[in-house]
């Protein structure tokens, strides 16, 4: 009968280290889930300002703000045609790396309105005479602009952004 009394307390001994390592392991799963939210890195303050480089990005490949940031006088047309495609190419490159912070719908629209003022320049450019000169160009453009609906494609995507941004704040 010792021997079985022994072996009882041993089995009854190894079942409460278990249950109590058991406890122990959940005890610790469950402080290391309470503590990693503050642990974990905390991607908002880069979504937001992914967004606002966003609209950035939007506002100075505008058309209007980017002829009087590129305009230069006494250039041809065709010259002026290409500082303004370069400047949206250089502008669009140095933002590409927010994609992976922002919505594909939001970068989406910023990659449509970068290609869509690439056609609006070329477009006009092309009906120009070849000895038009860069005022020629911007005119003709600032024109265009003009004539375009309230929903141009350039308010559509601030408001677009400006809104994704606000989901990321709430």
């Amino acid at each position: 009968m010792d021997q079985n009394l022994i072996s009882l307390l041993l089995a009854l001994v190894a079942l409460l280290v278990s249950f109590y390592c058991f406890y122990l392991i959940n005890d610790f799963r469950k402080r290391q889930a309470a503590k990693a939210p503050a642990d974990n890195f905390n991607t908002r303050p880069l979504q937001l300002q992914a967004y606002e480089r966003l609209v950035m990005l939007s506002e100075r490949i505008a058309i209007p703000n980017l002829i009087s940031r590129v305009n230069t006088s006494g250039i041809s047309a065709r010259e002026m045609q290409l500082l303004l495609l370069e400047s949206i190419k250089q502008e669009y490159e140095y933002n590409t790396s927010q994609q992976i912070y922002v919505s594909p719908v939001a970068w989406e629209a910023v990659r449509n309105l970068k290609e869509q003022n690439m056609l609006i320049i070329n477009q006009v450019a092309a009906t120009l005479p070849p000895e038009a000169g860069s005022a020629d160009l911007n005119k003709r453009l600032l024109e265009f602009i003009m004539t375009q609906s309230k929903g141009a494609l350039h308010s559509i995507v601030l408001e677009a952004l400006n809104f994704e941004a606000k989901k990321v704040m709430r």
